[in-house]
């Protein structure tokens, strides 16, 4: 019977009442050690079973934080085995075959997680994705969770619904007392409830153990109440045989569960054999339990870590050593080495580096951080020490594990460093504890290190070193000597290898000097099948930089596929940017919003801000062209206010776009004009080198529409020789459509509506809007209506309302009258429209959802919904509109 948790029982029982009528949920239950979490978790699982409901459970267990997926496959072995148990799998692609599993269960489902604070860090990110994804669902997650600073972090990160368990009410723990040990006399009993405080588990321990001794057990009272509880169940295994004590401890130290290898470490620890009949005292004692498995279980947890605890540390290292000649598996052993290694060993220190990196491939990060800083710790060479607790930081921050990357780099301090692992060291700060944006103030160091990297011969980490420094160059406007001298040092690596990286630095450092070469450097790498799915990601990046939207999005689309079916979604987060970025910039609203819709969830997953505000200002650009002016201003001073107290300037230009079209858009376009030209503007703080390439054609219709035709004279003559340098496809179609406005002539306008636009179709729609609205005021109706019918057309499919209204008024005004299309696609939600998109597209719901990270379920309640908004009955009445409406 649960005493004293009425609010607590109450709010379980509602989770599981909502579960079985397919509105799902999670909820975790902390608290202080003792305090009630196994109880009530034991109380849902009964509540489960009477409502019908399949319960799966697992426990978190301190030796197998460093195994990954040790607690998801524990949970879900009777169902799927090998869940988890594939080479490379990430936490969301296990996440996503999570609900897919819980898909296929006929009957409602709870699953029940003892001890998360003890899982290991891959099965805790696979539930945390999953609870968030259960509305759909008749499946309830419930987790206890013993509170420490590290639970709190992961709560907040994971944003789950949580219950804290407060101390027993005075009369509660009374009756709780009264219950476990009656006979107690009112003195003693009074003694055991000030000591207890409350807490359940010091009351049933605490209770019992002064019902068989008396005073005794309560006299050390200045210690913690966790601890006197520990020491009580250390009293318990003192009174067993030394064989048995032994047995227990092994038990504890043992990252596995199995009775068989249990018995066989412990008669290397004993050198005299040990058998099944040494457990049967614990196991009459209530201490363990053996299942008809042969799996050991403990009583409490806080039996576990008082036997590690209370054991010397010479006993525990041999406890080790012994387990390591006993398990299976390379991984396993190599932990328990570890676990005794009594001094550096640097052939263990590299064997722990390459199991790092192993887990890192399997997107383990938190058993890759362990081993790398447990390698670190092992190594004999003092460089080799600071290079594996950079590794580790790097580590660290790839998981949004902040305090762990101050504290290594806090160890770091006056370190003997490598020329390169020092420029690392300059680096991650910034990076990751975003201490200060330094812009382009240490590039022209950083450009130092990689020569000098070069010079060693070192090519490799040249490479990679490039590789992650050169996007600051594009986005920090540092100055020609230092641009250019870096352009150089890449040129000379370039001499030395042949590497795709080489190109992606001078595509970001010199999109103009080196446009030209680069684009067909970049663009010869399409019909290469070996490149990884991050390597076309970097390769989409530095095209996009080039402004060729289209061979920039062949080779991000392809990537985005491959890291949704591997589940990595920090590049797949990266990536879904640039394009939320290309189709922003090209005037696609429909394929803009979803994507940095999706950014922005995923980037929230996964605590990465930068990533946030990224897909936030391209979000705000789609806004803006799609005429909600509101929303877009809102999000272009959110994104001021954070650029601007960063220091990050440069980025400011993407504010500015913003707010240029807003301005258009609302009929104050000499208002645009003046925001477009700051990005134009050397001397302004939001001006941009590059991204003002892309902004010809809204500065040229604006200017149009103003009568500013000197500004945009002026702008003309300084870009179009950077045209023939760099043969920026976004720059030339810019181009194009302001030397048209300026001449004002129809052969201008058949001029540029000649050139191949198939990839730019907001701009040939903007050419022809023009050139239509222009024959209108010349009085040759007839010819301009077909240029306008086809602007209204495109302008509808792109989602760039205020254009399509404008060609429509046009249109009127040479008298036909074309209807605005009953637009049911902007009916739907983002997701929706991703979901009817590749609905349309073919795809299965399973399908989908394994694309988008969701519950089959979530996706199959979200096409209910949305047929009748866009008025379909079928898949099929569904592809067909979205091929008319968003392609």
């Amino acid at each position: 019977m649960i005493v004293g948790r009425a609010i607590q029982t109450g709010a379980l029982t509602t989770l599981l009442d909502e579960a079985v009528h397919d509105r799902g949920g999670a909820l975790v239950l902390r608290g202080e050690a003792g305090i009630g979490k196994s109880a009530l978790l034991g109380e849902t699982r009964v509540r489960a079973a009477e409502r019908g409901m399949r319960v799966l459970t697992t426990t978190g267990v301190q030796a197998e934080v460093h195994l990954p997926y040790a607690g998801v496959q524990q949970l879900f072995q009777r169902v799927r085995p090998d869940l988890g148990t594939a080479a490379g799998e990430s936490p969301f692609q296990v996440g996503v075959e999570v609900l897919s599993l819980l898909s296929t269960i006929d009957e409602p489902v709870l699953l029940a997680v003892e001890d998360a604070q003890w899982l290991d860090r891959a099965s805790w990110d696979v539930l945390a994705f999953v609870a968030r994804r259960l509305a759909a669902d008749p499946v309830a997650l419930v987790m206890t969770a013993r509170d420490n600073a590290d639970v709190e972090r992961l709560l907040a990160a994971a944003a789950l619904p949580h219950l804290r368990l407060e101390p027993l009410e005075p009369s509660d723990a009374r009756a709780l007392l009264d219950q476990v040990a009656p006979e107690l006399s009112s003195a003693l009993a009074d003694r055991v409830l000030a000591e207890a405080a409350g807490n359940p588990l010091g009351l049933v321990e605490l209770g019992g153990m002064a019902a068989r001794t008396g005073q005794t057990v309560l006299s050390p009272s200045s210690l913690p109440l966790s601890t006197r509880v520990e020491q009580t169940f250390v009293g318990l295994v003192d009174q067993l045989p030394a064989q048995t004590r032994a047995l227990l401890l092994v038990a504890a130290l043992d990252d596995g569960d199995d009775l068989d290898e249990v018995l066989a470490a412990t008669a290397r620890f004993l050198d005299r054999p040990a058998t099944a009949d040494d457990v049967e005292p614990a196991v009459a004692g209530r201490l363990i339990s053996v299942d008809e498995q042969y799996q050991v279980r403990f009583r409490h947890p806080l039996m576990r870590s008082a036997l590690r605890q209370s054991a010397a540390v010479a006993q525990r290292r041999r406890v080790h050593a012994c387990l390591a000649e006993i398990v299976t598996g390379h991984d396993r052993r190599l932990w328990h080495r570890a676990a005794a290694a009594a001094g550096p060993d640097e052939t263990l220190a590299v064997e722990l580096a390459a199991a790092a990196i192993r887990a890192g491939d399997r997107q383990a990060g938190a058993v890759a951080l362990t081993a790398m800083e447990r390698a670190a710790q092992l190594s004999e060479d003092p460089q080799e020490r600071g290079s594996r607790l950079l590794w580790a930081a790097w580590i660290a921050g790839e998981q949004g594990d902040m305090d762990s990357v101050r504290r290594l780099l806090a160890l770091l301090e006056g370190a003997d460093l490598r020329p390169s692992d020092w420029l690392r060291l300059t680096w991650y700060p910034e990076v990751y504890l975003a201490a200060g944006w330094t812009g382009s103030s240490r590039l022209g160091i950083y450009t130092e290190h990689i020569d000098s990297m070069r010079r060693a011969g070192d090519l490799e980490l040249a490479l990679g070193t490039m590789n992650s420094i050169s996007l600051r160059f594009f986005w920090s406007n540092p100055d020609d000597d230092t641009r250019m001298r870096y352009v150089r040092v890449v040129e000379q690596v370039g001499a030395q290898v042949a590497d795709w990286r080489v190109l992606f630095a001078l595509a970001m450092a010199a999109p103009v000097e080196r446009g030209a070469y680069c684009l067909d450097g970049l663009a010869a790498l399409q019909d290469r099948l070996d490149l990884e799915p991050w390597e076309g990601c970097d390769i989409g990046l530095a095209v996009s930089g080039l402004g060729a939207f289209a061979l920039s999005n062949a080779f991000l689309t392809t990537s985005a596929a491959a890291l949704r079916r591997k589940g990595r979604i920090v590049p797949l987060t990266n990536t879904l940017t640039s394009l939320a970025y290309n189709a922003a910039t090209a005037g696609d609203v429909r394929a803009a919003i979803p994507a940095a819709i999706e950014v922005i969830a995923l980037a929230t997953e996964v605590d990465r801000p930068a990533f946030v505000l990224q897909a936030q200002l391209q979000l705000g650009m789609a806004e803006a062209l799609r005429g909600n002016g509101k929303a877009a201003t809102e999000i272009a001073e959110g994104g001021e206010k954070v650029l601007h107290s960063a220091g990050m300037h440069p980025m400011l230009a993407l504010t500015q776009r913003i707010r240029g079209v807003v301005a258009f858009v609302e009929g104050r376009p000499e208002e645009a004009v003046q925001e477009l030209l700051r990005v134009f503007d050397p001397a302004d703080v939001a001006y941009h080198p590059y991204v003002r390439l892309t902004l010809v054609g809204h500065l040229a219709e604006a200017a149009a529409h103003s009568g500013a035709l000197d500004e945009l004279r002026a702008v003309v003559a300084e870009l179009t020789p950077l045209a023939t340098t760099s043969r920026s496809p976004v720059l030339a179609v810019g181009l194009r459509y302001a030397e048209a406005v300026l001449a004002d002539s129809a052969g201008a306008y058949d001029s540029a509506l000649a050139a191949d636009l198939h990839d730019w179709p907001f701009e040939r729609a903007r050419l022809q809007l023009a050139y239509g609205a222009w024959l209108r005021r010349k009085r040759r109706a007839a010819e301009s209506r077909p240029l306008l019918r086809a602007a209204a057309a495109t302008f509808d499919a792109l989602g760039a309302t205020p254009w399509a209204e404008r060609a429509r008024s046009e249109l009127r005004a040479t008298g036909e009258s074309r209807r605005k299309p009953i637009d049911a696609i902007d009916s739907l939600t983002p997701q929706e429209q991703q979901i009817a998109r590749l609905a349309g597209d073919g795809l299965s719901n399973r399908e989908i959802a394994e694309r988008l990270f969701l519950s089959p379920r979530t996706v199959t309640t979200h096409l209910y919904r949305l047929f009748p908004k866009v008025g379909v009955k079928s898949r099929g009445e569904l592809a067909a509109l979205m091929v008319e409406g968003l392609r």
